[in-house]
């Protein structure tokens, strides 16, 4: 599923496109979606011009003047900016239609995206009220995380890919981080010390900066909304690479289930 640095991608990819233009038509070409789309939703939007494209966590904010299009794109959905005169294909579910002649297509094979639309502020909605801070936040730090995991048993990859806890730490990047911070990911959260969890921060941010300067990871469905993939799935160190030699120190790498969730890391790097 496309994950924090590929929603991300996604809205440095569409924002300049549509920002600041008018919604002229709106066409939902199925609305059952996670969420059946509203029928209403289309009168709601059109005629009001874009302000701006933001994200929170998973989610891309379309703010218009009288409220906000919170987006999820599930776990196949994408955007492309095409003409409006584009034939759309068999998973276009959605578009936006501009007075530029523009067209914000939405793709969904699975439909297990979202379309929400709330006149409050989005931080009050239910589907994002509960969230954890950004890795980028002020309130993300070392002391944070080590008084969030006091008396949890649960592995440190499940306590940092908790949205409650912090948004956007996916399997892959959780992986990556953890084998970064030299942490082992079956260590209950609440054997972790400060200092580790202040390294723990650092390697978060540090991963998610590169997988976004990289346009995201490519597995199965993701493509970045020029049609191209994401290439940070060639600088993984560890995820995918199961029985390889660390990069770090040449030990093999390791594959387990954690959470149901499969996981990579070094046995050598990763107390």
């Amino acid at each position: 599923m496309p994950e924090l640095p590929e929603v991300e991608t996604t809205r440095r990819g569409v924002a300049p496109l549509v920002t600041g233009h008018v919604v002229t038509e709106m066409i939902v070409r199925n609305h059952r979606l996670r969420i059946p789309v509203s029928k209403s939703l289309p009168s709601l939007i059109i005629g009001q011009r874009l302000q701006q494209v933001q994200r929170r966590a998973k989610y891309l904010y379309f703010c218009f003047s009288n409220g906000t299009l919170i987006w999820h794109l599930g776990m196949s959905g994408s955007m492309r900016v095409n003409m409006a005169s584009s034939t759309p294909a068999k998973h276009d579910h959605i578009d936006l239609v501009f007075d530029n002649g523009q067209c914000l297509r939405y793709r969904d094979p699975r439909r297990f995206g979202l379309v929400a639309w709330t006149s409050s502020p989005p931080s009050a909605h239910k589907l994002i009220s509960h969230l954890g801070p950004e890795p980028w936040d002020t309130l993300f730090t070392g002391a944070y995380l080590h008084k969030k995991a006091r008396g949890r048993k649960i592995a440190v990859k499940n306590f940092i890919m908790d949205g409650k806890i912090v948004v956007g730490v996916g399997n892959i990047y959780a992986s990556e981080s953890l084998h970064m911070a030299g942490i082992n990911p079956r260590r209950a959260a609440s054997r972790i010390s400060l200092d580790r969890y202040q390294r723990l921060c650092g390697t978060v941010q540090t991963v998610l900066d590169g997988a976004i300067a990289k346009g995201g990871t490519t597995l199965k469905d993701f493509a970045g909304t020029d049609g191209k993939p994401g290439y940070f799935s060639q600088e993984l160190l560890v995820y995918g690479r199961a029985d390889e030699p660390c990069q770090q120190c040449g030990a093999t790498i390791k594959q387990l289930v954690i959470g149901q969730r499969s996981s990579f890391y070094c046995p050598s790097c990763q107390q």
